[in-house]
């Protein structure tokens, strides 16, 4: 039984949906779910068949893919769907729109991943024009998430999402946690169009402190929302968290009402991420 007292909705960062079945009959509830190249990749069907030395064509891994997608969808025909296009620095806007309206018509409740990067912005803003709901991924400073803002103005609440990724700040020593409360802050000034997706939560301890942050949407790995649903599912307070040696993210003041394309988006963990996700989506394709 949901928590009456929890803000948050709960997704399962997994592209598997027999861990989306194990979730659900643990917790008896699940609000969504959040699918990568990476997340997909390890997923145990296609792990296994490419330990067996059995990569896909292009038409394939699309199809298996879609199918995991699928299967998701029915285990949360009332929850949200993220699907993640193909990506890299070079690909353009109208590339990326082609993969979304494809991705888009799998399911009746997907959130098409854009990265943020000037394309990706400029795709999410033709997306919005066409009702496409949409997940911007890699976000990692308020810029980011400012220029997200403005790309998908006009919007209505709960077709945009923005992932800031929190693991990946703390792998290098700085508070993720700064960043999701940056951004909530920021957007009190805007018309609440975007919900904060806080992304990238790697353990029960950073899922909680998530939770006491009271950010909109929390993507959790598998084994961290077990363990939060194991101890009972708990909602502590804030004051109960200790940040530790973690660098803090300073607030910055930052207008949300000027174009997207003036908003400084350029940043270094994106870039790697986006390689990443080139990286692991080509790991199973054949030469």
């Amino acid at each position: 039984m949901k928590p009456t007292n929890l803000k948050s909705k709960i997704f399962l960062d997994s592209s598997s949906h027999e861990e989306t079945k194990e979730i659900i009959e643990l917790l008896g509830f699940l609000d969504g779910q959040t699918t990568n190249p990476t997340n997909f990749s390890k997923s145990p069907d296609i792990a296994a068949r490419i330990q067996r030395g059995e990569k896909f064509d292009q038409h394939e891994v699309y199809e298996a893919y879609k199918k995991q997608v699928q299967a998701i969808s029915a285990l949360l025909p009332a929850g949200s769907i993220s699907i993640e296009v193909y990506a890299d620095q070079n690909t353009t806007a109208e590339e990326m729109m082609r993969q979304g309206r494809e991705m888009f018509a799998w399911i009746p409740n997907a959130h098409i991943k854009l990265p943020i990067t000037a394309e990706g912005l400029r795709a999410a803003s033709m997306a919005i024009s066409e009702s496409m709901r949409v997940n911007m991924t890699l976000c990692f400073n308020q810029e980011q998430a400012a220029a997200v803002y403005a790309a998908t103005q006009g919007a209505q609440r709960g077709d945009v999402y923005v992932s800031p990724f929190i693991g990946r700040l703390f792998d290098r020593g700085e508070n993720g946690f700064d960043l999701i409360a940056n951004v909530l802050k920021m957007y009190e000034n805007g018309d609440g169009h975007v919900l904060i997706l806080a992304s990238s939560v790697r353990t029960g301890e950073q899922f909680t402190h998530a939770l006491a942050l009271g950010t909109d949407i929390i993507t959790a790995y598998f084994a961290a929302i077990k363990e939060w649903g194991k101890q009972g599912m708990p909602t502590p307070d804030l004051e109960t968290f200790d940040d530790g040696d973690l660098r803090k993210i300073v607030y910055q003041t930052i207008a949300l009402d000027k174009p997207w394309q003036e908003y400084h988006i350029s940043h270094e963990l994106t870039d790697t991420g986006l390689t990443q996700f080139v990286t692991d989506w080509n790991s199973l394709i054949k030469k």
